[in-house]
């Protein structure tokens, strides 16, 4: 009985090993179809889809708005350069001046490297270890955005946006984030109410997106950065049911999140809130030049790696067959205790259509 499980084996070697080889080709081809998603390339990102002007015709047309979150702005600075000077840069000032004076009342929080440290160890003890990890200090500023709008709720923005208008309008949408409508959703402005599901679904799962992806840019992307924000973004919307709930959360009242347009293209809808007049890109990595040429070519590379992933199945396929071929090449009809391996695959028949004659017989 040895020898003939022994073959069966083998014959089902090429079975098991295709199978396997098919399975990884299929996660992966499933896993780029999802990343080319992050870009908006295979359809519309989840969501609303709304412009600065209509929010302001939706808030000026209701007779009852009610408040999801407070009067409260957010901004960073972390001072990597020159660690503990608290002067920012005067285009940065100007910005977050225009801000504060087209909202009066409003509680301006300022964050530094150290009370956003300070922030994390005591409210998200359990994250210290990893924000303490991160490689970039870039990843600390963009996480530290998630965790107060979380735990405090309000609007985020970033040093180099400028406030046009009272951001009053805002405050009527459970959660949003803005959309500037080339690629993956953006993370420089977020607004939201406090322990929002979307937004305990971004602090829970940094940790598990905490990968080395080698490459600066991809880490810094899709470990804390606009990858990663869109990628739960469509998450909440593809665990959000019909009915308003959502699994892991109580409750049926949760509900599509807005994207709010900020394209800054020419023909584009105006911005109405916020505009750009300060410097960005101050964590600038050295691999952005291959996000961006993978932005264009993207339908060419995903083709190329279906097709390189296919001809490396066909690959395997064909050497595990040709080494079974040699090997029973090479070493013959081998006896294993009185029976040959021609003779199992015959049934005990020999070539010639009889039967092997046995002593007993």
């Amino acid at each position: 009985m040895f020898p003939l499980a022994q073959l069966r084996s083998r014959r089902l070697l090429p079975v098991f090993v295709g199978v396997a080889l098919t399975s990884l080709a299929l996660y992966i081809i499933i896993r780029l179809l999802a990343f080319a998603q992050l870009f908006g390339k295979l359809g519309p990102h989840a969501g609303i889809e709304i412009t600065q002007q209509q929010v302001l015709q939706m808030h000026n047309g209701t007779d009852d708005p009610r408040p999801a979150f407070p009067k409260m702005v957010h901004q960073i600075f972390h001072n990597w350069k020159e660690p503990g000077n608290h002067d920012m840069p005067e285009d940065w000032q100007r910005m977050r001046q225009t801000c504060i004076d087209k909202n009066p009342g409003w509680e301006f929080k300022m964050w530094y490297t150290e009370n956003s440290r300070v922030f994390i160890e005591d409210n998200f003890n359990w994250f210290l270890p990893t924000y303490d990890s991160y490689k970039y200090p870039i990843q600390r500023v963009d996480v530290m955005r998630y965790f107060l709008i979380r735990y405090y709720g309000g609007i985020y923005v970033d040093l180099d946006n400028g406030c046009e208008e009272s951001l009053e309008a805002l405050r009527y949408f459970p959660v949003w984030t803005t959309d500037g409508g080339l690629g993956a959703l953006s993370n420089n402005i977020i607004g939201g109410q406090k322990d929002h599901p979307w937004l305990v679904m971004m602090t829970d799962n940094l940790i598990p997106y905490h990968w080395n992806w080698i490459l600066p840019y991809a880490i810094v992307m899709y470990n804390s950065g606009q990858w990663y924000l869109t990628a739960i973004w469509e998450k909440y919307h593809s665990l959000l049911r019909d009915d308003g709930t959502l699994p892991g959360f109580e409750g049926n009242e949760w509900k599509k999140l807005h994207r709010i347009l900020m394209d800054g293209r020419s023909g584009a809808d105006p911005w109405v809130f916020f505009n750009h007049g300060g410097h960005g890109g101050t964590w600038g990595a050295g691999d952005d030049w291959l996000w961006a040429w993978l932005g264009i070519h993207w339908i060419e590379v995903v083709v190329e790696v279906i097709a390189a992933i296919i001809f490396s199945i066909v690959c395997c396929v064909c050497c595990v067959r040709c080494v079974k071929r040699r090997k029973l090449r090479n070493k013959g009809y081998q006896k294993v205790g009185g029976t040959n391996v021609e003779e199992l695959e015959l049934g005990g028949r020999t070539p010639g259509g009889g039967r092997r004659s046995t002593d007993n017989e």
